[in-house]
């Protein structure tokens, strides 16, 4: 009788996880949906709007990335992330790659297959940030993993404002992490705010794009979301 009475007991208790696993699971998809067609409230507004610049939000299973065009303007305007060692004028430089993200995650993790539980654990509850800067060439038109976003001249600018913003800077430069890349031509950087689950990377992507006056869902927590509300709410902006 009393072994009986356990093993019902932990039966329950089971249950109770898996049905609170199965509620937490439909409450996150419910929510990823709410925020992929609810438009965010705050998007900044510019009074020219002829689009004469490209961006690109570069996406992947679970991150994404903003491309803005290599060149003298850019690499002018990062001065400070050419210093530091990036090869920003290199004559294969087609596009400068930025992305932000937990530190824990982001250093330890340059493949989903290299996922270690610190790491992921950080990223779940609460972690400093980094930014990732890339150098990158040609990119294929009908890339999959490639939206590309049209902005006027103000929107750009602005655009450039709010990433170099993102960068923590000490003595008024930006500050890189020595010993972590995924390639030859890329760095890392340590980046102002705190990362978590819930205003993680792709959260930032799509500030940056409000910022820009892009508009975007009020919660893009993963890159389907954020490339839907993309296409749903800027027109022919977006392809």
């Amino acid at each position: 009788m009393a072994t009986s009475g356990i093993l019902g007991g932990a039966a329950k208790l089971l249950r109770r996880i898996l049905l609170g696993v199965v509620i937490a699971v439909v409450a996150a998809v419910a929510l990823a949906a709410l925020g992929t067609v609810i438009p965010h409230p705050f998007t900044r507004t510019f009074d020219d709007a002829t689009p004469t610049r490209r961006v690109l939000v570069i996406s992947n299973t679970i991150h994404t990335d903003i491309a803005i065009p290599a060149g003298p303007e850019s690499a002018a305007f990062f001065a400070e992330l050419e210093v530091a060692g990036l090869p920003l004028q290199h004559p294969d430089a087609r596009w400068l790659l930025f992305g932000w993200g937990g530190r824990s995650f982001y250093l330890e993790t340059p493949n989903l297959t290299d996922i270690k539980p610190g790491p992921l654990f950080r990223a779940l509850t609460i972690d400093s940030s980094v930014m990732h800067v890339d150098v990158i060439g040609e990119l294929a038109d009908d890339n999959p993993n490639v939206t590309s976003v049209d902005l006027s001249e103000e929107a750009y600018a602005a655009l450039l404002v709010a990433i170099a913003g993102s960068f923590a800077r000490k003595n008024s430069q930006a500050q890189p992490i020595e010993g972590y890349a995924f390639g030859t031509v890329d760095k890392f950087f340590v980046a102002e705010g705190a990362f978590n689950a819930l205003l993680g990377c792709n959260t930032w992507t799509a500030r940056m794009l409000r910022e820009a006056g892009v508009s975007t869902g009020l919660w893009n927590a993963i890159p389907p979301s954020l490339v839907a509300s993309l296409y749903m709410f800027n027109g022919d902006r977006v392809q």
